[in-house]
């Protein structure tokens, strides 16, 4: 079964406009002007599926169910702090109630919701039925569902969009976790088996590169210190090339950017937010430094771990690849995130309208610091590395490179 390009998009484009139209079903009703600002397609291991949420924030929403040409959950979520304003803006005074508060939720989540899975059923030209809502509150990642049960795929595609209220700092999520196997039928669908189709197996085992790649580069890291490093999270999304820099916020970041020339070629981040970047360079380099604010030897030891993760990283994708993969030396970043990655889109955007994107995370339990490292690599030559992988084999490897070839 494959999958291409076009394919990615319309679904891509399909998610964005259910969140547009639930976000105009909830202007209607709260006079409250928002945006929908990014969604993406994300290929993503099930045990991680909602890990940016991390686990302390306290999510409040709604999450339905539905059936038919698709099957799986869908929820909309705010921070509970947040989530006052919405409430405030349908009922006022609805927050002094509990039992008025969780009501409004619903109400919001069932007009928003409706829209959302109707306008997928309208364009599939398909029936899809889903239950009523359903109030939930939980903390981090735990506020989503791991997936239908009947499912069996380790790595599912998760639908997310990130709603702005306008001239408020609000931000609200719509999550869908469609079943896997009708949902990648119905892509395979709605495109071709033309010279950009992927065999979906491909996509999975490409996930494990990346995961091998992140594995490699902790190991770097321990080397170097001596502390345990864990990779956390891998997963591979698909958005518009435009929209890759929205992903990156205006929060600040420090880091490396690297160009890597092969196949595939592209660009590789390695970014760590300020507070982080000053505990690794404290604890992980042998210099010894002592500031609340990021010093030129700080930034000089963190150009220097972004190398060792770099390495390390583009090692891991060489050895399953077989094949030689460069990169040029580490170029220090220190800049809001959509400041850092809008060069870079722009230039592989030149050539591609649409961008897969591979995020990876990695912690350490000895220290508080996290680092992320983000690859953006060419789209035609991402295809064209993909082309070497067995997919008769591909669903028996680890980003094992003796069975992948």
């Amino acid at each position: 079964m494959k999958i291409d390009v076009q394919s990615l998009d319309t679904f891509n484009q399909l998610a964005h406009e259910g969140a547009q139209e639930a976000t105009r079903s909830m202007t209607q009703m709260t006079g409250i002007e928002a945006t929908v600002e990014v969604t993406r397609i994300s290929l993503v291991d099930r045990k991680d599926i909602g890990e940016e949420l991390g686990n302390d924030a306290e999510f409040v929403g709604v999450q339905f169910g539905f059936d038919g040409a698709l099957t799986g959950e869908t929820v909309l979520i705010f921070e509970r702090e947040q989530s006052a304003a919405i409430v405030e803006a349908l009922v006022p005074g609805g927050m002094a109630d509990e039992s008025m508060a969780q009501s409004s939720v619903k109400e919001i989540g069932n007009i928003m919701m409706s829209g959302f899975i109707d306008g997928w059923a309208e364009h599939l030209g398909t029936s899809i039925e889903h239950t009523p809502p359903s109030y939930i509150e939980r903390q981090g990642k735990d506020v989503l569902p791991e997936g239908p049960e009947t499912d069996e795929h380790d790595q599912v595609f998760v639908f997310r969009s990130e709603i702005q209220w306008e001239g408020e700092d609000v931000s609200f999520y719509i999550y869908m976790l469609p079943e896997y196997t009708p949902l990648t039928e119905l892509m395979a669908e709605h495109g071709s088996s033309g010279t950009d189709a992927i065999p979906i197996k491909k996509l999975a085992a490409f996930n494990q590169m990346n995961r091998e790649g992140t594995r490699r580069a902790a190991e770097n890291v321990e080397m170097m210190s001596g502390i345990e490093t864990e990779a956390e999270v891998s997963q591979i999304s698909f958005a518009p090339i435009e929209d890759v820099p929205k992903r990156f916020g205006k929060e600040t970041h420090v880091g490396t950017a690297v160009e890597f020339t092969g196949a595939p070629s592209g660009f590789l981040l390695v970014l760590f937010d300020e507070q982080s970047a000053i505990t690794v360079a404290e604890g992980l380099m042998p210099v010894d430094m002592d500031s609340d604010e990021l010093t030129d030897q700080h930034k000089a030891a963190i150009e220097e771990l972004g190398n060792i993760m770099t390495s390390g990283f583009v090692d891991g994708w060489a050895n399953v690849l077989q094949r030689s993969v460069e990169h040029t030396p580490p170029r220090l970043v220190h800049d809001m995130g959509q400041a850092i990655i809008d060069p870079l889109a722009a230039q592989l955007g030149q050539h591609q309208r649409h961008a897969f994107m591979i995020d990876s995370t990695m912690k350490t339990e000895e220290l508080e610091f996290e680092s992320k490292i983000h690859a953006l690599p060419n789209e035609q030559e991402l295809r064209k590395a993909l082309d070497d992988l067995d997919v008769d084999r591909a669903d028996q490897t680890e980003a094992d490179a003796d069975r992948l070839f």
